[in-house]
């Protein structure tokens, strides 16, 4: 008898944040022997943005889950990851354009999940709200610095 699992946004968000760890690792062991000039770079977004912050988010929708509903969480993933794949892609082709529109959807991800942060009860949770709030204020401010950096390489 077959059943239907339903996967959450956050456990998606855990589990993609988590493999993006391990390929990033793959990514750095296997740039720096063939000294490919932007595989250290690659690496270090695919385990910090990719990996990391996705597993933060991921795990505080799981933590504050009946603070928002299930379709902004599925928006957050895929907005989170396309923009990613962008980001990597145009990086890598040295396409500006490309970049910045993965960018706007990395903002509109984290617009997102900020959103959802404002419909949580504070008083038992606030420092790790604050901490939470102080990651997404961190990642919003890198991606112009990123798209900044994407233009003056691919001039």
């Amino acid at each position: 008898m077959a059943t239907s699992a339903s996967v959450s946004s956050s456990a998606a968000m855990r589990f993609t944040g988590a493999a993006a760890v391990v390929v990033g690792g793959l990514v750095a062991a296997v740039t720096g022997p063939l000294e490919l000039s932007k595989g250290s770079w690659a690496a270090a977004y695919l385990v910090l943005v990719v990996g990391v912050a996705q597993v933060a988010m991921g795990s505080a929708r799981q933590h504050w889950r009946k603070a928002g509903r299930a379709a902004p969480g599925w928006w957050q993933f895929g907005l989170w990851n396309l923009g990613n794949f962008a980001v990597i892609g145009g990086t890598l082709a040295g396409v500006t354009i490309v970049v910045i529109l993965g960018s706007a959807a990395l903002v509109a991800a984290l617009v997102i999940a900020f959103l959802v942060t404002l419909r949580i009860d504070t008083a038992p949770r606030r420092v790790p709200l604050i901490a939470y709030r102080i990651l997404l204020v961190i990642l919003a401010v890198s991606i112009p610095v990123g798209m900044v950096l994407s233009a003056i390489r691919n001039v």
